[in-house]
């Protein structure tokens, strides 16, 4: 019990130095020093002296879809970007950077992919995304958008590496949701917000396009044969029934043969026809016999 206590004491202990430390690192970050209080004094003496001329380089303008993070020493000034509209900068100790806010989209390049059941497609896709944190874009990473088109390739072949053909090419929104998830995990850290991201296009080997056509078109011929067998299949008990309904009422047979005569007479064309009961035929029948 006494050993567990004196963990738990230390852990929090040194919970608290941690915290501790970074507090005073986050104070110290602010603060430029004597040095650097001297030089922000010099800049602004020389801009009291050059004033005319110094308005003209101190004065920066930035538009609403824009932000800027302002270097004073090296030092982030504020923790905050400025904009949109006018700020003050001091010409020698205060660097700026321009940040633009509005939604960027990029082509992701086609990606030669081997999926689960070992097939080799090509995959493009088109990402959008916007910075949301200014600071963290510039402080963060080099290059935000550099490193989110790279980040968006290897993403994409990652997540198709774990699906199968049958999957990639029938659940497009929900391949495009876990990428998109995966890159705003990815960026968070940098700032970045990715809004969107679309697969464009799946291309399949030409042999495999062949094969593909191939069981398709098998399957469609043999669902139009089954078709046609049932077709039949009906077709014959419909005339059994009909035949049975015939044989028990005979001048049935006689009324269906005048209406059959009917419908040849209304073609107009020369085909005589010459009626001649079955029961005349039935006498000659039975001598044979």
């Amino acid at each position: 019990m006494i050993s567990t206590t004196s963990s738990t004491v230390e852990m929090v202990t040194q919970g608290k130095l941690q915290i501790s430390e970074e507090n005073v690192e986050d104070k110290n970050a602010g603060r430029l020093g004597c040095f650097g209080w001297l030089l922000v004094i010099i800049s602004l003496l020389f801009i009291a002296v050059t004033f005319p001329i110094t308005l003209f380089l101190c004065v920066k303008i930035v538009k609403e879809y824009e932000r800027a993070v302002i270097f004073r020493l090296g030092r982030i000034s504020d923790r905050k970007p400025k904009g949109p509209g006018l700020f003050f900068v001091l010409p020698c100790t205060d660097n700026f950077v321009k940040v633009d806010l509005r939604t960027v989209s990029f082509d992701i390049p086609p990606q030669e992919i081997l999926t689960k059941d070992s097939v080799t497609v090509s995959v493009d896709g088109v990402v959008y995304f916007r910075i949301h944190c200014p600071i963290s874009a510039v402080a963060n990473v080099s290059n935000a958008h550099s490193s989110t088109r790279l980040l968006a390739q290897t993403t994409l072949r990652n997540v198709l590496g774990t699906k199968n053909l049958s999957e990639l090419l029938s659940d497009r929104e929900g391949i495009s949701l876990s990428m998109q998830e995966a890159l705003d995990d990815g960026t968070d850290s940098w700032g970045i917000k990715v809004e969107r991201v679309e697969i464009k296009d799946v291309k399949l080997p030409q042999q495999l396009q062949r094969a593909m056509a191939a069981e398709a078109e098998a399957t469609r011929e043999a669902r139009a044969k089954i078709i046609a067998a049932e077709g039949e299949m009906n077709a014959s008990r419909a005339l059994k029934e009909a035949s049975l309904v015939i044989a028990e009422a005979p001048s049935a047979l006689q009324l269906r043969y005048l209406q059959t005569l009917n419908a040849i007479a209304a073609e107009k064309n020369s085909t005589i026809i010459f009626p001649l009961p079955i029961d005349m035929m039935q006498s000659f029948m039975q001598k044979n016999l």
